[in-house]
């Protein structure tokens, strides 16, 4: 069971992160960024711009690297023994491996949900919201009127506004996700990355989600992970192709561009064989 005591606090000779409710989405660049797992290497010199109020997929075969670069874009990858990168990722013109960002800071600007829905069991709907903001010691204000706030962002306030006080656990699959979601976006982060967010979810539960992924990226930048080519096609404005071409060598980025010119008229043939449904 996984509750808060399974994550570490942040440093306490770091001063905790301010909620700031009127972050602007903001830029991600990835420049030259490669990765590790010990002496394997993962990712080869991947270049990415993530424009703010944007959608942003990352597609690809099983392997590739996608899920790594992502979480590499808010430091999550630092804390696999063993991983390294190199490279450099900006968050608006900030390094966030720098020194002016600590890892808790960059978490609660660039937030993350994971593809498998991971609400606290011990926790009830309204404490599961709440959560992030408590893992980063970040006061919260009117916390009934964030949670409704968190909520309503992510789709969620109408189907458990009477039930605040009931487990996350007792919401359906797609309920939990975006419950995650919701949990994310209560620390006003200025990124979303969503790892395979639908891929656990049935038809309808996925179709909610898009929607509001959709409703979400007028105020918020957005990176998905998918495997499933029309949903990128119907999520996102903008698409990124990772591709490992020979068996043990690192993915790479083999085209970027609009979701459409992609799908369309991608200038790599490997790109069009990949969204056509000839491999992968």
């Amino acid at each position: 069971m996984t509750t808060l005591d399974d994550f570490p606090p942040p440093a306490p000779d770091l001063e905790p992160p301010r909620l700031d409710p009127g972050r602007a989405p903001a830029t991600l660049d990835a420049r030259e960024v490669s990765a590790w797992f010990g002496p394997r290497k993962v990712l080869e010199r991947c270049t990415l711009t993530m424009a703010a109020h944007q959608v942003t997929a990352l597609i690809g075969p099983s392997g590739c690297g996608k899920s790594t670069f992502l979480r590499i874009l808010n430091r999550m990858h630092e804390v696999i023994p063993g991983a390294a990168i190199a490279g450099r990722i900006d968050l608006d013109g900030v390094d966030i491996y720098g020194s002016a960002l600590s890892a808790t800071q960059v978490r609660t600007r660039i937030g993350m949900v994971f593809q498998k829905p991971n609400p606290f069991p011990a926790m009830t709907i309204r404490q599961n919201v709440l959560a992030g903001l408590k893992l980063a010691r970040i006061p919260a204000g009117d916390k009934n009127e964030l949670v409704e706030a968190s909520l309503t962002r992510a789709g969620l306030w109408n189907e458990v506004k009477d039930r605040l006080h009931e487990g996350g656990m007792t919401l359906s699959g797609g309920q939990q996700q975006r419950l995650c979601i919701a949990r994310a976006l209560a620390v006003h982060p200025q990124v979303l990355l969503m790892d395979e967010p639908c891929s656990a979810l049935d038809p309808i539960s996925t179709r909610v989600v898009e929607e509001t992924v959709a409703e979400m990226s007028s105020d918020i930048t957005i990176v998905i992970v998918t495997h499933n080519m029309q949903q990128a096609a119907r999520v996102s404005s903008f698409c990124a192709f990772f591709l490992v071409e020979e068996f043990g060598e690192p993915g790479r980025i083999v085209e970027a561009g609009a979701t459409r010119k992609l799908f369309d008229n991608p200038d790599d043939p490997r790109t069009l064989d990949y969204v056509s449904g000839r491999f992968g």
